[in-house]
C-alpha cells in the first residue's frame, strides 16, 4: 500500500501528532507499506504567528500537485488542517480523490487563548474542513460524541499507543530534589493550561519538562519551579520515572500521549475530568480527576505504580497502526489515472 501523509506538524517540531504520525509510519513501514511524507521541509515557509517554533508551507499548491504525482498513491491521508492540510484538501476535491482526515488538536480553543477568535467560528471551518473527508479519525469516544454533537460527521475511532520498553518504572533515581516532585511534560504554551499546575500550593518540587513559546515568561513567574527545556529519549523517561505524580493541567488535549508515558512508567495521574483524561484515565487505581486540581494531586500521590504500569500495558502502537491502515480509503484505478493527470 502506498501512503501519502500530508501534514503540517512533522519534524523537527516535538508533539503528540508528531510523535503518533511517525510512530504509525514507522510501524506500518515496518509491515511493508511504502510512505511519503509532504510536510512543511519541503517548501519555502513562514514562521507561525505567536508560536515561532512552527514554519507554514507558503502557497504549496504546485508542488503538491507534483508530489502526489510523481508518488502516485493509493491511498491519501490529510493529517492536519494547516496550510498544506487545506491545499491537499482543494487538489483532492479537484481531481475527485477520496482522502482521509484525523481531528488530532483543538485549534479552535488555542486560536481563540491566542487571537480571541471565537472557538465557534473555527469550529465551523474545522467541520466545513473535514466534511469532504470519507472518514475522520479521532483518538477518544468523548471527542467522538462532541464532535458529532458539533455537526462532525463520519466520525471512526484511532485509539494510541505508548512504548512500554523505554517508559518503564525504573530502579534508580537521579533527581536530588525535595519529595513529593510533581512532573508536568509537554509543550510549554498557553493552550496547556500549566499556570493552573504551577499556581498550586503543594509539598515537595514543581518539575516542567518541555519546551514553548511559554517558556520564558513561566520561569520568570514562578521561580520556584523547575523548568529543564526539552528532553527526549532515555532522558525523557528517567525523569518520568523519577517522579512521585504527573500532573495533566490541560482541558484541551485530544488524547495526551503524555498520561500513557506516565502510566507506563508507574506514575499516578492527577488531572482535570475531561476529554483525555476521561479517556485514558479509566480507573480510580490510577489516577484522579477532579475539578480540584490540588486535591487530584495529592489524592493521586498515594495509588499503586504497578496498577499504572498495568493499565498502560494495554495501549499498543502495533494495534493503533493497523486501525489507522484499515480506515484509510482506497483509490480506484480511475481515480490513480486522475492523480497523475497534468
Amino acid at each position: 500500500m502506498k501512503i501519502l501523509l500530508v501534514t503540517d506538524a512533522w519534524f523537527p517540531q516535538v508533539n503528540g501528532v508528531v510523535r503518533t504520525l511517525s510512530t504509525v509510519r514507522r510501524e506500518l513501514e515496518a509491515r511493508g507499506h511504502e510512505f511519503e511524507v509532504v510536510s512543511p521541509d519541503r517548501f519555502r515557509t513562514l514562521a507561525c504567528p505567536t508560536y515561532p517554533e512552527i514554519r507554514l508551507a507558503l502557497r504549496p499548491g504546485p508542488r503538491l500537485e507534483q508530489l502526489v504525482r510523481d508518488f502516485d498513491p493509493d491511498r491519501i491521508h490529510i493529517a492536519t488542517e494547516g496550510p498544506l492540510g487545506f491545499a491537499a484538501r482543494k487538489l483532492c476535491q479537484k481531481r475527485g480523490l477520496p482522502f482521509t482526515t484525523a481531528f488530532h488538536t483543538r485549534f479552535a480553543e488555542g486560536i481563540e487563548a491566542r487571537c480571541y477568535v471565537p472557538a465557534a467560528l473555527t469550529y465551523r471551518v474545522m467541520r466545513w474542513f473535514h466534511s469532504a473527508a470519507a472518514r475522520t479519525l479521532v483518538a477518544t469516544s468523548s471527542l467522538r460524541s462532541e464532535l458529532a454533537q458539533r455537526g462532525f460527521r463520519n466520525i471512526v475511532p484511532w485509539s494510541r499507543g505508548v512504548d512500554t520498553h523505554l517508559f518503564r518504572p525504573r530502579p534508580e533515581v537521579f533527581l536530588d530534589l525535595p519529595r513529593p516532585i510533581h512532573l508536568y511534560v509537554g509543550r510549554v504554551a498557553v493552550e496547556k493550561n500549566i499556570e493552573a499546575f504551577l499556581g498550586l500550593q503543594l509539598e515537595g518540587t514543581k518539575l516542567v519538562v518541555g519546551d514553548g513559546p511559554d517558556l520564558p515568561a513561566l520561569r520568570k513567574r514562578f521561580p520556584e519551579a523547575v523548568f529543564t527545556g526539552l528532553k527526549s529519549g532515555e532522558e525523557l523517561a528517567a525523569y518520568y520515572s523519577a517522579s512521585d505524580v504527573f500532573v495533566f493541567p490541560s482541558r484541551t488535549d485530544t488524547f495526551g500521549l503524555v498520561l500513557l508515558e506516565a502510566l507506563a512508567s508507574g506514575l499516578p495521574v492527577a488531572a482535570y475530568p475531561v476529554t483525555g483524561p476521561i479517556d485514558v484515565v479509566s480507573s480510580r487505581e490510577i489516577g484522579v480527576l477532579d475539578e480540584d486540581l490540588l486535591a487530584a494531586t495529592r489524592r493521586a500521590r498515594a495509588l499503586d505504580p504497578a496498577a499504572c504500569r498495568r493499565h498502560a500495558l494495554q495501549f499498543s502502537w502495533s494495534i493503533c497502526a493497523e486501525q489507522f491502515a484499515s480506515h484509510l480509503e482506497p483509490l480506484r484505478p480511475v481515480e490513480r489515472l486522475l492523480s497523475r493527470a497534468g
